[in-house]
C-alpha cells in the first residue's frame, strides 16, 4: 500500500499564514523521510483558515526544500485558467524537479460565488466550456496544441512529463478522467456518491492517452491517528468543530469524551479514526472495497505536533 499527503495548509487558531506555510514545508520534509509517495496541496480562495491560494508556488517552494518525493497539485480549479498558463507552470515545475511533478486538476469553485466571479468571471459558463479547457491543455502537456496552423508550446518542455490526475467526487468528473485518460482521484472523504461504482465507470470508460496508457486510480481519505483511539476520537472531534460554518464569528466547541460512534456517525463515517491497528485495518478494508493500492491522506488536527505525530503513526502501521 502507497499513502500520499493532500495538504490543505490550514491556518490553526493562534497561527499565522507564515506559520502555517513553514509548517507546510516540514509535514513535505516529516512525509518524504517517512516514505510517503507524494505531497500534494490543495487550492482555496479567500479563506481565512487556509493558506493554500497558489500551489504552485507553495511546491516550488517545498521541492527546493525536498529531494525525493512527487510533488502536486490537489488540485489545480481549472475552470479559473486558461490551459496555456497551467500547463507552462507545471512544464516549469516538472523541468525544475524532474520525474517529481503531479497535475491535479478540479472542477470546483474553491471560495465563494464572489470570490470566484472576482478571480474568472462567470464560473458556471466556465464549467460549461471544461471539456473544451480540458482538451486544450491535455494537447499542450503533450506537445501537439495548434491554433489556426500554428503550433503552440507550452514552455519550458520538461524532461518528464507532470502526472495528470482529475480529482472529483461523482460519475462527472471521473467521465472526465475516462474519456481525456488522465488518472482519478476519488474523494472518499468528502463524497456521497457511491464510491466503488464511480470507480468501475471510469475504470470501464477509460481511454489510453499520451499522458496515461491504462486507467490508474487513488483514493482520497481523511485519517486521525493516535497512540490511542480515545485520543483519535477526541482529536477528530476537535478537527470537526474546526471547520463548522461561522467558526470566525462562534467557536465551535468539541466535546470532552466523544465516544467513537458518536464522531464516525457526525462525521458520516468518512473519516478513519483510531489507534494504529485500528486505522490500519479500515485502509485495509478500503483497500479491497475500491481495488486500490494508493490513498492520499487528508489530515486536519488542529495542532501541528499532534497532526505531524498522526502522519508518523500512520505510516509506521502502514508503510
Amino acid at each position: 500500500m502507497k499513502l500520499s499527503v493532500l495538504d490543505l495548509v490550514p491556518v490553526f487558531p493562534g497561527s499565522s499564514p507564515q506559520q502555517a506555510l513553514e509548517q507546510a514545508v516540514l509535514l513535505a520534509q516529516t512525509a518524504e523521510s517517512l516514505g510517503y509517495n507524494r505531497y500534494w496541496v490543495a487550492e482555496h480562495h479567500d479563506m481565512e483558515i487556509l493558506a493554500c491560494s497558489s500551489p504552485e508556488i507553495i511546491l516550488s517552494h517545498i521541492g527546493a526544500k525536498t529531494s525525493r518525493i512527487r510533488l502536486g497539485s490537489g488540485a489545480v480549479l481549472l475552470p479559473h485558467y486558461k490551459p496555456v498558463k497551467v500547463a507552462e507552470t507545471f512544464n516549469l515545475l516538472a523541468t525544475l524537479y524532474p520525474g517529481r511533478i503531479d497535475l491535479g486538476l478540479g472542477r470546483a469553485p474553491g471560495g465563494s460565488a464572489h470570490v470566484s466571479i472576482a478571480l474568472s468571471g462567470n464560473f458556471l459558463e466556465n464549467i460549461r466550456q471544461l471539456p473544451d479547457t480540458l482538451s486544450v491543455l491535455m494537447k499542450l502537456l503533450a506537445n501537439e496544441y495548434e491554433l489556426d496552423g500554428q503550433p503552440i508550446m507550452a514552455r519550458p518542455i520538461p524532461p518528464v512529463s507532470p502526472e495528470i490526475w482529475m480529482l472529483g467526487t461523482n460519475h462527472k468528473s471521473a467521465s472526465y478522467a475516462a474519456e481525456f485518460g488522465t488518472g482519478y482521484v476519488f474523494g472518499h472523504y468528502m463524497s456521497e456518491q457511491n464510491g466503488v461504482e464511480v470507480l468501475r465507470a471510469y475504470r470501464q470508460q477509460f481511454k489510453p492517452s499520451k499522458a496515461c496508457s491504462e486507467p490508474s486510480a487513488i483514493v482520497a481519505v481523511s485519517v486521525i491517528c493516535a497512540d490511542t483511539e480515545a485520543e483519535a476520537v477526541q482529536l477528530a472531534a476537535q478537527s470537526a468543530a474546526l471547520f463548522q460554518p461561522h467558526r470566525e464569528q462562534q467557536p465551535q466547541q468539541a466535546p470532552v469524551n466523544p465516544q467513537a460512534e458518536e464522531v464516525r456517525s457526525q462525521t458520516n463515517r468518512k473519516v478513519v479514526v483510531g489507534n494504529p491497528g485500528q486505522v490500519r485495518a479500515q485502509l485495509l478494508e478500503l483497500r479491497e472495497k475500491y481495488e486500490v493500492d494508493e490513498f492520499v491522506v487528508i489530515n486536519s488536527i488542529p495542532d501541528y505536533k499532534k497532526r505531524l505525530r498522526s502522519f508518523e503513526l500512520l505510516a509506521s502501521a502502514v508503510l
